[in-house]
């Protein structure tokens, strides 16, 4: 009669995830864990960090633009009030100058939100660079012989350790401003 083997372990063997058994000896045992990484570039403290500097970088050019647009409300509304008085052409000076404005005013949003979205990706790149040393500092202190992040389908909580990697780099980042 013939036993019937499971591949598994054999299969995760060759790919160096599990100790394999050498003449009766098992190997020591592969420390695995797991770190949602969308859950670090939230929530870590360099993250916050980051979207502080980036709200305090682009705040005096939302701020100016917020004006810009009340400025052209008020204009509209004086407009829509005056228009029954004014003339053929000084109508049709005021409108194509407001038109002129309001096409003024798209393209500096559009350009703010293009660079807002630039300086961000930037900035997020940088994050993720740091976010991966720590996670490799973790690990390397911890004796992690495997940290798995992206492409994680099903981990318990036993082996997800992006609460402890929180808790490690918080402790070493600078205080939220």
């Amino acid at each position: 009669m013939r036993k019937h083997l499971n591949p598994l372990p054999a299969l995760l063997a060759i790919l160096g995830l599990v100790p394999v058994v050498a003449m009766g000896q098992a190997a020591p045992a592969v420390k695995i864990g797991v770190v949602n990484f969308a859950r670090l570039l939230q929530e870590s403290p360099q993250a916050r960090v980051t979207l502080k500097s980036l709200e305090d970088e682009f705040a005096p050019r939302e701020r100016e633009l917020l004006a810009k647009q009340n400025e052209l409300k008020d204009r509209q509304a004086k407009l829509q009030k005056d228009l029954p008085v004014m003339g053929v052409e000084e109508r049709r000076n005021a409108e194509s100058k407001f038109r002129d404005d309001e096409r003024d005013l798209g393209r500096r949003r559009n350009e703010f939100v293009e660079d807002f979205n630039v300086r961000r990706g930037e900035e997020v790149n940088k994050l993720q660079r740091q976010l991966v040393e720590q996670v490799q500092k973790f690990g390397k202190e911890r004796g992690y012989d495997l940290i798995i992040g992206e492409g994680i389908i099903y981990a318990t909580q036993s082996v997800d350790l992006t609460a402890e990697i929180l808790q490690s780099i918080g402790a070493g980042a600078p205080a939220t401003p």
